[in-house]
C-alpha cells in the first residue's frame, strides 16, 4: 500500500473520532489590529496539522492561545470537552483562573523558536524540572524517562552538558525531549527551525519526523518547511490575514490547490 493511501486512510479514521481540541469563532486583537478573525478548527487525537501562511497571518497566535500564552478576544477553545479560557462558578461562565488554565492545558506541550532552556541547568535537569515540580512525579522515574528521551533525540551522551555548550540544533532537540518527557497528548511546534543555521535544520526536522511517525499524540506545526509539511502532516491550514483561507489534506493544499493566494504563497518555496 502506498504511503499516500496509508495517510488518507489514517486521516479518515482520525476525522471519525471526537476532536481533542475545538476552536469556535475565536478572534484575537491587539489594540486595533485584528490578528485572528473567527477561527473554527478541530484537532483530532493523533492528527498532525501543519499551519502555513505569510508572516503576520496569525499562525503563531493560534497555538499560543492553546498554550494559554495569549487570551482570545472572543470565542471558545474547548480541550477534552472543557472550555479552556472560561470556567463555571455558581452557574455563571466566568474568565478562567490560573489553576483552571493549568489543569486544562496539562496535556499540551510546546516547543518554541528560541528553545527557552534554563541556562543554569544541565540538559538532563532541564528535562526533569517540570515533571518533578509541576506534576509532582517521582524523581527517579522522571530521570529514567528524561534519559530515554534525550537518547531518542541523539543527545544521550551529553546529559551533563549545559545549554551554552550546545549548538542551536542540539538545544532545539533538548527542547523537544523536555516537552516529550511531560507525555503530552498534543504537541505544538512554533517555527522551530526558523532561528537555526540552515545546516542545522535537517537534524531537527528528522526528530520531529520520528515523533510524527512513531507517537500517537496530536501535533500542530507552524512551519515554512513545505516539503516537510507534505511529508508529515495529515492536514494543512493556510492562514491569510487572520482567517483560514484554505484547509485540507496536505497533498491537496500543497500540490493541487486552486486557491490563487495559496499558489502565490507556495511559489516562493518552489525550487529550480
Amino acid at each position: 500500500m502506498s504511503e499516500t493511501l496509508v495517510k488518507d486512510k489514517k486521516s479518515s479514521i482520525l476525522l471519525n473520532s471526537e476532536p481533542i481540541v475545538k476552536y469556535r469563532d475565536v478572534t484575537k486583537s491587539f489594540g486595533d489590529v485584528h490578528v485572528l478573525k473567527g477561527i473554527n478548527l478541530d484537532i483530532h487525537p493523533g492528527e498532525k496539522i501543519a499551519v502555513i501562511g505569510p508572516s503576520g497571518s496569525g499562525k503563531t497566535t493560534i497555538i499560543r492561545m492553546l498554550m494559554t500564552l495569549e487570551e482570545p478576544s472572543s470565542g471558545d477553545i474547548i480541550v477534552n470537552g472543557t472550555n479552556l479560557w472560561k470556567m463555571d462558578k455558581k452557574g455563571l461562565s466566568i474568565r478562567a483562573n490560573e489553576k483552571h488554565l493549568r489543569d486544562v492545558r496539562g496535556d499540551i506541550g510546546m516547543v518554541f523558536q528560541h528553545f527557552n532552556l534554563f541556562p543554569h541547568m544541565t540538559i538532563l535537569e532541564n528535562c526533569m524540572s517540570a515533571p518533578i515540580h509541576v506534576k509532582k512525579e517521582n524523581k527517579e522515574e522522571v530521570r529514567e524517562r528524561s534519559i530515554k528521551m534525550l537518547d531518542r533525540v541523539g543527545l544521550g551522551d551529553k546529559l551533563e552538558f549545559y545549554p551554552s555548550q550546545l549548538s542551536g540544533g542540539q538545544k532545539q532537540r533538548v527542547a523537544m525531549a523536555r516537552a516529550l518527557v511531560m507525555r503530552p497528548k498534543i504537541m505544538l511546534f512554533d517555527e522551530v527551525t526558523s532561528a537555526l543555521d540552515p545546516e542545522l535544520v535537517g537534524e531537527v526536522l528528522e526528530v520531529i519526523r520520528d515523533i510524527a511517525k512513531n507517537d500517537d499524540m496530536a501535533m500542530v506545526l507552524v512551519t515554512h518547511e513545505m516539503d516537510f509539511a507534505l511529508d508529515v502532516a495529515d492536514k494543512v491550514l493556510f492562514l491569510d490575514q487572520g482567517v483560514i483561507a484554505e484547509q485540507g489534506a496536505a497533498r491537496d493544499v500543497l500540490e493541487h490547490t486552486e486557491n490563487e493566494r495559496v499558489q502565490a504563497f507556495l511559489k516562493r518555496f518552489r525550487r529550480g
